[in-house]
């Protein structure tokens, strides 16, 4: 069997000092998900580069305090990247990223944002991810209960291991 080509992706889990989580829609012929903010890891870059540079062109933020890596999450689906590679999938690494409460202005322009199917960015209350019924998406469908247990338990020793690749 031929091993998944995974495109290495990083994100961050931004939570402000009124425990909301910052999320982006990305919207697809197929349907909308609201997802962490992050993206693709560029040869030569590390996850802690690559995270810095998605969070200041997604959500506008240029010195985030980046704290411990939470979660690695395998998640498989067809994806094309901005050079045009073909992926059958994605390995996302999420690291926390503590932050007082600011407005989202990203550095990339409407069109670049459209472009990287990015169509809103909003603030979540723990209530608005746990009763959220669609129809867009959340990603990963049970974010709600991992950003629960991060802030009720604190950072796990272990990150949590997420995947949606069947046994």
């Amino acid at each position: 069997m031929n091993p998944l080509s995974l495109r290495p992706a990083v994100r961050g889990l931004v939570i402000d000092t009124d425990e909301r989580i910052l999320l982006v829609r990305l919207v697809f012929p197929h349907g909308a998900w609201w997802v962490l903010p992050g993206g693709g890891i560029a040869e030569g870059e590390t996850d802690i580069d690559a995270l810095h540079r998605e969070l200041a062109e997604e959500i506008g933020i240029t010195s985030p305090h980046i704290g411990a890596l939470v979660w690695n999450r395998t998640h498989v689906f067809d994806v094309v990247d901005s050079d045009g590679v073909q992926w059958q999938g994605q390995r996302e690494t999420v690291y926390i990223v503590r932050t007082e409460p600011f407005a989202p202005a990203p550095h990339m322009s409407p069109e670049e944002l459209t472009a990287e199917n990015i169509s809103e960015i909003r603030w979540w209350t723990m209530n608005e991810l746990h009763t959220h019924a669609g129809p867009d998406h959340l990603s990963p469908t049970d974010l709600a209960v991992h950003v629960e247990t991060i802030l009720r338990q604190g950072i796990p020793h272990t990150p949590f291991e997420i995947s949606n690749i069947a046994d």
